[in-house]
């Protein structure tokens, strides 16, 4: 495999897996529609690196020419971002997933792997989920996804080899940050406001994986021989990392002490997965993962050196996205023969 084309590049995940990619010496196309700003891959200066500004629903086979491998990432990309509009997600997520797929397949890429999320699962009807167990997604998102795989099951074959990666809940430093992840957003405001808010009770189960490792298992997936990975699923993340979301603010407390903590009881969280990480384990060697303190650590550092800064909006996903759409609506209110002044 020598080159890549990532969909979503500009994101949470995509921004390092690019770097990543080009340190390993791949030619990376990078395709994203950029919503979080164009700025954050111009620090990728190189020969073997190309950016494209596009979305995944009119991608053509021509721009897929001599790729070996795709890595998808795009579409709205949580649970409350896929709510705003569900309309949208089923056109991206979900039509745009599947039009990007197959257009993939019809132009020869061989290796095709797809960031799927183990929020699939759901509402797990018990401990250490496997791959094999069946899944209950509770939101728009995580059936998005779980459309896609099943796509994608139907295109798999020896030409065309699928590679379904289920991420547990990401957390850690990133140079396209998120303020909306459970251990990131529990370290700001702990820093920050010196509080914590546990949302939805607290009593429910997640895995979580730090971005860095699953930079690292998406190359994995892309190294692999086809014999072990063409055509499989793989729950990504570690069985040391699964916690339930009231544990998250202890880690947090004693990276930053004397903190008020707040459990919200209302609205209760029906997503709740404990899941088993034996498989990549086994099949990918894929162990020795980030813990959840280290990455409390790299933020509150990076929060006290000014690297990052809690009050940029872009951090917010589902703001983000609400305040695109309002512009929206408000430029076309204002236009007037397709122009504003």
């Amino acid at each position: 495999m020598k080159k890549v084309f990532v969909s979503g590049a500009g994101g949470y995940i995509g921004v390092p897996l690019c770097e990543q990619l080009l340190k390993s010496n791949y030619d990376v196309i990078a395709f994203d529609r950029y919503f979080f700003g164009h700025d954050v891959l111009g620090h990728l200066s190189n020969e073997k690196f190309r950016s494209i500004v596009g979305d995944i629903r009119d991608i053509e086979p021509g721009l897929l020419e001599g790729v070996d491998a795709v890595i998808d990432l795009a579409g709205l990309s949580n649970d409350a971002s896929a709510e705003i509009d569900v309309s949208l997600t089923q056109s991206i997520n979900n039509a745009g997933g599947r039009h990007l797929a197959s257009v993939a397949k019809a132009a020869g890429v061989r290796r095709y792997i797809y960031s799927s999320s183990a929020s699939v699962y759901g509402h797990g009807a018990k401990s250490h989920l496997t791959e094999t167990d069946p899944c209950h997604p509770q939101t728009e998102y995580a059936r998005s996804k779980l459309a896609i795989e099943t796509a994608l099951k139907e295109l798999q074959g020896a030409d065309f080899e699928t590679v379904i990666l289920r991420n547990a809940t990401v957390f850690g430093l990133a140079r396209r940050m998120r303020f909306d992840l459970a251990v990131n957003i529990m370290t700001l405001r702990a820093w920050r406001d010196r509080v914590i808010y546990i949302m939805g009770g607290g009593e429910q189960w997640r895995p979580f994986i730090h971005v860095r490792d699953v930079v690292r298992a998406m190359q994995l997936a892309l190294e692999s021989p086809a014999s072990i990975v063409s055509g499989e699923i793989f729950n990504v993340g570690s069985d040391s990392l699964n916690y339930q979301i009231k544990n998250l603010s202890q880690f947090v407390q004693d990276v930053i002490p004397n903190v008020t903590i707040h459990v919200i009881p209302d609205n209760p969280d029906l997503r709740d997965y404990h899941l088993s990480f034996e498989k990549i384990k086994r099949v990918l060697k894929f162990d020795d993962c980030i813990q959840v303190h280290e990455g409390i650590v790299e933020i509150k550092q990076a929060l006290e050196r000014g690297v990052i800064r809690g009050d940029d909006p872009r951090f917010y996903t589902l703001q983000w996205y609400s305040s695109i759409m309002e512009w929206e609506k408000r430029i076309k209110e204002l236009s007037l023969k397709g122009r504003i002044f």
